[in-house]
């Protein structure tokens, strides 16, 4: 038997290849949309891919099961269990197979038993693998987004993001029962989750890529209660903000991914900013530029939005894009397949163009300015917006600012500020606030930056409430 583990760090994502060396067969489990890497260890092998499993319908990523399936001819194997709810929806000249519950799919003279695991979803399933070399025994479990290392699946995404009302107790019930399934497993069973530390699909993943039965059991903390109504109370408190782009991830992975194949291809301008400025005015376009919050804060064009590419730039294109908007960057060429690949994660496919950074040197630019800590704190004539996160702001915040989540600043921000007076913008560390003063700025508001976050603010020991 042959297995090997594929990580994505943007994403905290796993994915698994099983493989049979004696019969050349693989199965690849919850595939990303980036399917090269799975092609090049299955050539490697000498393998051929037969099977793309997937554990439920996503959240947080575009699946790569219908892109694997196009190139290696894999029969794609998704759940019907809970499929009242909705459930998947592929093309019909798909190549699927529909599992349930005691369901064996085999990959060579290895194999995977299908248990309905609902609770994150209604559909969820996880898979318990033998290796024939030892049949008697599984070795482990592929567990998706129901177990994780610290954790388990949250049962809230249906309500939050889909809007499917009441689902988030129904599936916290799920999960308790699922749970209990879970725990009259084998202690020794390996647990190979499809998450890590840094997803939003738990609360409080741990770092460790795999784990055993025996030690969740023993350490994790949602294993540990026994009655029912405590285990839903401890699961749904405390679950983060889900981003916005994940009812459209829930909406594209039914089964129809558009193929990376049939997706246009952008083109690199060469406008000047003022072309750049004019593009940016249509509502149905966003212009991101790339580069760090120093160098925008230097210079940057009217309407452009600041992503810097060295940072959490997936996830806030995922919080902020408009799904059916034309997508241009404000980026050097070297950077432009980058931004591609792991735009095409989360399925914003639309974009149309580059343009190089050299266009935005010269006058006539916009500028902001970056504060400390101590600088804000003495002057009474700037309003303060803090655009951390609701538990962030609930533990402490600076007295008098004005809370708007940088998710909601778009719509939000010039209802709740005023333009006679400047305001200085801040978040934790000063990266979320980079994006936010670029966002004020295309609002008509004087910015200042908090330049390191509410963490510059506390270690100068200036006043704080909760």
């Amino acid at each position: 038997m042959y297995l090997k583990y594929f990580y994505d760090n943007k994403l905290a994502q796993a994915s698994y290849m099983v493989g049979c060396q004696k019969t050349g067969e693989a199965a690849v489990i919850d595939p990303s949309r980036q399917v090269d890497e799975y092609t090049a260890a299955a050539e490697e092998q000498g393998f051929t891919i037969t099977a793309a499993l997937e554990t439920h319908i996503h959240a947080d990523y575009v699946s790569g099961s219908r892109e694997l399936s196009s190139r290696t001819g894999a029969v794609i194997y998704h759940s019907v269990e809970g499929a009242e709810n909705g459930g998947y929806d592929f093309p019909d000249e798909e190549k699927t197979k529909g599992m349930k519950e005691g369901d064996k799919i085999e990959v060579g003279n290895t194999w995977m038993e299908v248990l309905h695991t609902p609770g994150h979803t209604p559909e969820h399933v996880s898979f318990l693998l033998t290796d024939g070399a030892n049949p008697d025994k599984p070795i482990g479990i592929f567990t998706g987004d129901f177990v994780f290392v610290g954790d388990v699946g949250r049962p809230d995404l249906l309500e939050k993001s889909v809007g499917v009302k009441d689902s988030a107790k129904e599936g916290a019930e799920q999960m308790f029962a699922s749970l209990k399934k879970f725990k009259q497993l084998d202690d020794y069973l390996q647990i190979w989750p499809g998450h890590g530390a840094g997803s939003s699909c738990g609360k409080a993943l741990g770092a460790v890529p795999t784990s055993t039965v025996g030690y969740e059991k023993l350490f994790n903390p949602a294993l540990q209660p026994d009655k029912e109504e405590e285990f839903i109370d401890f699961l749904l408190d405390g679950q983060p903000e889900p981003p916005s782009y994940f009812g459209k991830m829930k909406e594209i992975n039914v089964g129809r991914v558009p193929l990376l194949s049939s997706i246009e291809q952008p083109v690199r301008y060469s406008y000047n900013a003022g072309q750049i400025e004019k593009l940016a005015e249509d509502k149905n376009v966003m212009v991101v530029d790339t580069r760090s919050p120093a160098a925008y804060a230097g210079g940057s064009a009217e309407g452009t939005v600041n992503i810097a590419l060295e940072g959490p730039f997936l996830e806030w294109m995922g919080w902020l894009a408009d799904y059916e908007a034309d997508l241009y960057f404000i980026t050097e060429e070297k950077d432009q397949q980058d931004i591609l690949q792991a735009l095409a994660k989360i399925g914003l496919d639309n974009v149309k163009g580059f343009f190089s950074p050299k266009t935005l040197k010269g006058s006539g630019l916009r500028t902001y300015e970056n504060v400390s800590a101590s600088d804000l704190s003495e002057k009474d004539s700037i309003q303060v917006a803090d655009v951390r996160f609701d538990d962030e702001w609930k533990t402490a915040h600076i007295p008098g600012a004005v809370h708007i989540k940088l998710n909601e600043l778009q719509k939000k921000g010039e209802k709740k500020l005023s333009k006679d007076k400047p305001v200085a913008v801040h978040c934790e560390t000063g990266v979320r606030s980079a994006i936010a003063a670029s966002i004020l700025l295309n609002q008509g508001f004087d910015v200042k930056n908090l330049q390191h976050g509410f963490q510059e603010w506390k270690k100068a020991e200036l006043a704080v409430t909760s």
